[in-house]
C-alpha cells in the first residue's frame, strides 16, 4: 500500500512578500505588466560575500526553502527536488552579454556556472549539507508539477520520508522584453487586473514556493497530497475527459470536491479553459491566486499552497474568491487546475488531514 503524503511546511516569496499568516488579508491585486518579488532582507540567512554573487532566483529559493523546512522542524531533508521554467535567466543573460561585449574572449566562467537550471537546488543542498537525491525539472509551466510528481513517487515508494520540493522563476530584462514582443506579457501601458482583463497576455512576475513533504503527519501538517496528473496539450472540449479520467482514478465523484483552485491569469485567449473546467462542478467556490502573484512558469506552486492553507484553516479569504459561491460546510477535498497558453495542463488533488 502506498504511503500517505503530507504537506508539513510551506515557504514562499512573491510580489506580496513572504509567506505569513496575514498574507491574504494584506494582499494587493497586481495590475502592472511586470512586478518584481517583494524581497525580504537575506542578510541573516546568506553570507554577504555569497549574497553579492547570487541571482534573484537563487536567493528566493534559499529563503523560501528554509522557511518551509523551519515550519516543518526539519533540518536536512532526504531529497531536494525543484522545478523551474526558465532557470537562472539573469546569470544566463549576463554571460551572453559578456560573450558579445568581449568578442568571445577573456570570459569569466562564474556567470555561466551559476546560470544552469539546477543552480537553485544545488545551492540549497550545499548550504544545508544535504547529500541526498537532488533533481531539477525544466518543463515550462509544468516544471513544478513534474518535481511534485517525482517527490510524491519518492515518498509513496518509500525511497524517502522527507522531501523538499519547490518551484522558482525570476524576471530578467531581456527575456521579459522578448515575451512582451511575442504577446505573452501585457504591454506596459495596460493596467488591467485579472478580473477586468480585456487584452491578450498576462501580468508577469517572479517568485518561489517550497514545500516540506513527509509520510508522517505532524502538528504542522497542512493537508494530504493525494495525487496529480499532467497532460501536455488539450482542446477546451477535452478538459472534461481529463477531469473524468483523473476522478475515476481516485474512485471519487465530482460531487466530493468542495472547492477549486484555478490558474486564471487574465489572458483572454486562454482563460476559457478554466470556464470549461469550472462548469464540471456545481455550486462550489472557485478560487484564484495569480491576481496576487502574477504569472510565471512555476506560479502554480503558489496555487497548491493556497489549497493547503485553506484546508488547514478551514476558511477561504475573501480575496481568493473568483465566483459568488461560498463555502457552507467543511472543506475536505480541493482540486487544483493549471494550464498556460492551452498547454501543459495539470490537476492536483489535496485532502484535509
Amino acid at each position: 500500500m502506498s504511503e500517505k503524503v503530507y504537506i508539513n511546511g510551506i515557504g514562499a516569496l512573491s510580489s506580496q512578500g513572504q509567506w505569513h499568516h496575514d498574507l491574504f488579508r494584506e494582499a494587493k491585486e497586481l495590475s502592472r505588466a511586470v512586478t518584481p518579488v517583494n524581497a525580504p532582507s537575506y542578510k541573516g540567512l546568506i553570507a554577504p560575500g555569497m549574497l553579492r554573487r547570487m541571482s534573484s532566483g537563487v536567493k528566493m529559493g534559499i529563503y523560501a526553502s528554509q522557511q518551509a523546512l523551519d515550519e516543518a522542524s526539519i533540518s536536512i531533508p532526504e531529497a531536494i527536488i525543484t522545478g523551474t521554467g526558465l532557470g537562472c535567466l539573469i546569470d544566463s543573460e549576463k554571460f551572453l552579454h559578456g560573450v558579445l561585449d568581449n568578442q568571445e574572449e577573456f570570459l569569466t566562467p562564474t556567470a555561466f556556472i551559476q546560470s544552469t537550471h539546477n543552480t537553485v537546488a544545488a545551492q540549497i543542498a550545499l548550504r544545508l549539507g544535504c547529500n541526498g537525491y537532488n533533481f531539477t525539472y525544466v518543463h515550462r509551466s509544468v516544471s513544478f508539477e513534474s518535481a511534485l510528481l517525482d517527490a510524491l513517487m519518492q515518498l509513496q515508494d518509500d525511497q524517502a520520508s522527507t522531501v523538499l520540493v519547490g518551484g522558482v522563476d525570476e524576471i530578467s530584462p531581456h527575456t521579459y522584453r522578448l515575451l512582451q514582443l511575442a504577446g505573452q506579457i501585457k504591454q506596459n501601458d495596460r493596467n488591467e487586473r485579472v478580473k477586468n482583463s480585456e487584452s491578450i497576455g498576462v501580468n508577469y512576475a517572479e517568485g518561489a514556493t517550497f514545500f516540506t513533504l513527509s509520510t508522517l503527519r505532524t502538528q504542522t501538517s497542512y493537508a494530504q497530497l493525494v495525487d496529480l496528473t499532467l497532460q501536455h496539450e488539450l482542446n477546451k472540449e477535452e478538459v472534461t475527459v481529463l477531469v473524468a479520467d483523473f476522478m475515476a482514478r481516485q474512485d471519487r465523484d465530482h460531487q466530493l470536491i468542495d472547492a477549486l483552485v484555478v490558474g486564471i491569469n487574465g489572458d483572454c485567449q486562454y482563460d476559457g479553459y478554466y470556464d470549461e473546467f469550472s462548469r464540471l462542478f456545481d455550486n462550489i467556490p472557485v478560487l484564484y491566486y495569480k491576481h496576487l502573484t502574477g504569472q510565471y512558469d512555476t506560479a502554480s506552486a503558489f496555487g497548491l499552497a493556497v489549497a493547503a492553507r485553506v484546508l488547514k484553516e478551514q476558511e477561504i479569504p475573501e480575496v481568493l474568491y473568483w465566483n459568488s459561491d461560498r463555502a457552507t460546510t467543511g472543506l475536505r477535498n480541493i482540486l487544483v487546475y493549471n494550464q498556460f497558453n492551452g498547454k501543459d495542463h495539470s490537476l492536483t488533488l489535496v485532502r484535509v488531514c
